[in-house]
């Protein structure tokens, strides 16, 4: 989905004027092409499929043991208020006939998926689902951590409050001793 710049600057002038402001003063001039470029930036999401980042796989013959990527930081928008979320990512996976990844190739599909409009719930499962299509691993299990402006700036303002999600696939939700020693792994 390519973002039309055009009517994304339109949209921000309009936007300007309904809060009061002079999109016509010198420091506001330029915003409008700004916030337009920033979300062809921040929302560049849209333009490819990060799942398919995960298809660049390497063979470990009889590798079967716990891979863990922690502390992957992303920023996304909430589609309920435009405001960003931003956190850290941690994901786990147990590969199956020794089928692995390169690890920027994790950080690379959460980041994908983080630059759309997001719920957080969503981000993680969307993760969770993509290693699982892609590796066919024996199990994953995904964590994010993040603050929300809607949170921070607007109603509660509730600072430094932060979001934990999960999703858990395949042997991390069947064995709790898998999942445990993962989260025991990740400090969690």
């Amino acid at each position: 989905m390519a973002i039309d710049k055009a009517r994304a600057e339109a949209a921000i002038r309009e936007f300007l004027i309904a809060v009061g402001e002079d999109p016509d003063r010198p420091g506001l001039l330029e915003t409008p092409d700004r916030v337009a470029r920033a979300a062809q930036e921040v929302l560049g999401g849209y333009d490819e499929d990060p799942s398919l980042h995960l298809r660049k796989q390497f063979h470990e013959n009889d590798n079967e043991e716990m891979v863990i990527v922690r502390d992957i930081p992303f920023s996304s928008l909430c589609e309920h208020h435009i405001l960003p979320f931003t956190g850290k990512a941690h994901v786990a996976y147990i590969p199956h006939e020794g089928r692995i990844t390169g690890l920027s190739k994790i950080a690379r599909c959460v980041n994908g998926y983080a630059r759309r409009l997001q719920l957080q719930e969503r981000l993680t499962a969307q993760i969770a689902d993509a290693m699982m299509a892609e590796l066919r691993p024996r199990g994953v299990l995904v964590v994010l951590e993040a603050e929300h402006m809607c949170m921070t700036m607007r109603g509660v303002r509730a600072a430094g409050a932060l979001t934990t999600t999960s999703a858990v696939r395949g042997s991390f939700r069947s064995d709790i001793r898998t999942r445990e020693e993962a989260l025991r792994l990740l400090g969690l």
